[in-house]
C-alpha cells in the first residue's frame, strides 16, 4: 500500500517509529509527514534523529492554538490535494489525528487510526473529544488491547474494521535494549507533570510544588525532567527556583526518550500525568501513580499496578509509600503487561498487505439505496 504517516508530538514519534519500520520491510510505500504540533526539538526534532527516521514533509505553523489548529487542518488539504496514498496513517488523540484525517476524507483517502479506542470518559478533555471523533473518520482501528476494542465495538464500530494488535509503544521498548532492573535494585522516583489541566491550574501547580518536597524527603532522588509548559508555568508563578533548591529533587531539562527509559526502568515509581509512560512502566514493571482523576490506560488500573490520586500532594503521596513496599514492589515487578509483546508494528503491517482490508480502508458510496443499518432494525 501507498500509506502517508502524520505525526506531529513526541508519543506520536516514538510509537510510530517502529510501525513505520515495519511497514517499510514489508514492502509499504511510506511518506512520513510531520505536522509540527510540537515544535521544541528536545519534544520532536530531534526524536526523528534518534529514532532513526526522517520525515518527507515538514509543517511550519504558527504560533497560538488557535492558529496553529487552523494551519494544520489547511495542511492537510494541501497534503492530501497532491499526494493521494491509498491511506493515512495517524495515531492517538492529538490534534494531528483528527485534523490529518479530516485532510485525507476530504480528498476520498481512507483513514488507519493506531491506538484506537482508548477511552478516559473525561468529557472536558480534548483528547477525549479526538479519540471521538476517530470513530468517525477512520476506516480502520488498530486497537491496542481487547478493552480498547470493545469500546469501539459499543460505539457502533463494525467488528471486522478492528483488529487487536498491541500498543506499538511496546515495540520501541524491545528495540531500545534497555532491560528490566531487578526490583530490589531499583531506587528513587522519576516524575513528571505537563497536561494543562495540572500545570496551568495555580492551585495545582502548588500541589505539585507540596509532592515533589514530600518525596524529596522519603524517596530521594527524585527526578523531575521539566516539560518546557511546565517550566513555563514555573517561572509564571516564581516558583520554579523554589522547586529547583527541594532537597532530594533533581530539576532537568526533557530527557532523550534511550535516557527517558533507563531512568523510568532503575525508578522504584513513577508518578506522572503522562499516558505513555504508565504504558512503559507496565513494561518494566515499575509501579506509577496517575495525577489524574481517570485515565484511557484503565489496563493498569485494573491489573493494581497503576492507581489514580489525581493531583492531589497527600493521596499520591501515600499510594508512592504503598508501591514501595517490597512486597508490593515484588508483586508490580511479576505482573505480566497488558499492552502487547512487542509486534504491534508487525502485525500492522501484515494485515495492510491483505486485500481484503484496502477494501474496508478505502472510502466507497453505498449502492443505490442501500441502508444496511436500518436493515438490520426491521
Amino acid at each position: 500500500m501507498r500509506l502517508t504517516v502524520g505525526l506531529g508530538t513526541r508519543p506520536e514519534i516514538v510509537k510510530l517509529a517502529g510501525v513505520v519500520r515495519a511497514l517499510r520491510s514489508r514492502g509499504h510505500e511510506v511518506r512520513i509527514v510531520a505536522t509540527g504540533q510540537h515544535v521544541d526539538p528536545r519534544l520532536a526534532g530531534d526524536f526523528f534523529a534518534e529514532l532513526g527516521f526522517t520525515p518527507d514533509a515538514t509543517w511550519n505553523l504558527p504560533a497560538g492554538e488557535a492558529d496553529r489548529v487552523g494551519a494544520m487542518l489547511a495542511a492537510a488539504f494541501r497534503e492530501f490535494a497532491a499526494h493521494r496514498p491509498d491511506a493515512a496513517v495517524v495515531l492517538g488523540d492529538t490534534y494531528t489525528a483528527p485534523l490529518v484525517a479530516m485532510g485525507a476524507r476530504r480528498f476520498g483517502v481512507g483513514v488507519v487510526h493506531v491506538e484506537a479506542g482508548l477511552r478516559s470518559f473525561n468529557d472536558v478533555s480534548m483528547e477525549e473529544v479526538h479519540r471521538r471523533m476517530m470513530v468517525g473518520l477512520a476506516t480502520f482501528h488498530f486497537a491496542p488491547t481487547p478493552l480498547a476494542a470493545e469500546f469501539l465495538r459499543t460505539e457502533g464500530v463494525a467488528d471486522e474494521r478492528i483488529r487487536v494488535v498491541g500498543n506499538p509503544v511496546i515495540d520501541v521498548l524491545v528495540e531500545s535494549g534497555v532491560t528490566r532492573m531487578p526490583w530490589q535494585r531499583r531506587h528513587g522516583v522519576l516524575l513528571t507533570a505537563h497536561r494543562a489541566g495540572n500545570v496551568d491550574d495555580p492551585e495545582r501547580l502548588d500541589q505539585l510544588i507540596r509532592l515533589l518536597r514530600a518525596l524529596g524527603r522519603v524517596q530521594p532522588p527524585v527526578i523531575f525532567p521539566v516539560h518546557p509548559r511546565t517550566r513555563d508555568r514555573l517561572l509564571a508563578a516564581g516558583r520554579f527556583e523554589e522547586a529547583a533548591a527541594l532537597d532530594g529533587v533533581r530539576l532537568v531539562e526533557p530527557l532523550p526518550y534511550h535516557a527517558l527509559l533507563e531512568t523510568l526502568a532503575r525508578s522504584r515509581v513513577v508518578v506522572t500525568d503522562s499516558g505513555g509512560l504508565q504504558e512503559e512502566a507496565a513494561w518494566f514493571g515499575v509501579p506509577a501513580v496517575v495525577l489524574r482523576t481517570t485515565t484511557p490506560r484503565w489496563e493498569s488500573v485494573e491489573a493494581g499496578i497503576a492507581v489514580l490520586t489525581g493531583m492531589d500532594a497527600d493521596r499520591a503521596l501515600a499510594a508512592v509509600e504503598r508501591f514501595t513496599d517490597p512486597a508490593e514492589l515484588a508483586r508490580v515487578d511479576a505482573s505480566a503487561c497488558p499492552y502487547g509483546d512487542g509486534r504491534a508494528g508487525e502485525r500492522i503491517a501484515e494485515a495492510l498487505a491483505d486485500p481484503h482490508l484496502l477494501s474496508l480502508i478505502v472510502p466507497r458510496e453505498p449502492e443505490v439505496g442501500a441502508m444496511p443499518v436500518l436493515e438490520g432494525l426491521r
